[in-house]
């Protein structure tokens, strides 16, 4: 029998519920909640509520927005033809710190079946209405709707690569270029210290000089 009350207990269990975050963060996190002050579990709840209740989903790109086309989406200057297919919307962020100016459209996960994660709970079939077209072939379609390249930037991990090869079969009838996000060393690192799969994509995306 356990000496803590059943509505801490199940304020536990749905902090472990997060990513990263296990038995002990989660006591750790519940028990500063009940000594801060009244308004601060409130605050926290209704934050959470808000989420639900006013964020969507672009309908072009699935970003996190508060209105039909976020504001990548509807900005004219974007370069419509590119989309950079990411897992997540904080890796949209990232890549917008960088010279980046096509469009995007996030997947809200990879394909891993051992977390129930499969094509239909990603966001796979809009992304293949974005690149269809009347016509079969990669030529037809990309004249119809102006796409012509896919950037594929999951992560180069096992579900990340899955996840590649997976869109690739999908639409590599509907666009003339799908290109894999080059990975390699980082800046600064030795290169007697990297892994060989690291050293492999290095080589694999090296270029001129």
């Amino acid at each position: 029998m356990s000496l803590l009350p059943p509505q801490i207990l199940r304020a536990i269990e749905e902090f472990q519920k997060l990513p990263g975050v296990g038995m002990k963060s989660a006591e750790r996190l519940v028990f500063h909640l009940l000594r801060t002050t009244r308004g601060s579990p409130e605050t926290l709840g209704n934050a959470l509520l808000e989420l639900k209740r006013e964020l969507k989903y672009c309908v072009q790109c699935q970003m996190v927005t508060t209105r039909e086309r976020c504001d990548i989406c509807e900005d004219p200057s974007r370069d419509a033809s590119m989309i950079l297919v990411v897992e997540e919307p904080l890796e949209v962020i990232a890549f917008e710190r960088t010279q980046y100016k096509g469009v995007y459209h996030v997947l809200h996960g990879v394909l891993s079946p051992i977390d129930g994660m499969g094509p239909e709970q990603l966001k796979v079939r809009e992304l293949v209405d974005r690149c269809k077209a009347g016509g079969t072939t990669a030529e037809a379609s990309a004249k119809a709707v102006g796409i012509r390249e896919v950037i594929v930037a999951t992560d180069p991990d096992v579900e990340g690569e899955a996840t590649a090869s997976f869109l690739r079969e999908k639409l590599k009838t509907l666009v003339p270029q799908i290109t894999r996000l080059a990975h390699g060393l980082p800046m600064g690192a030795d290169i007697e210290f990297a892994d060989q799969v690291t050293l492999k994509g290095a080589l694999d995306g090296r270029r001129s000089l």
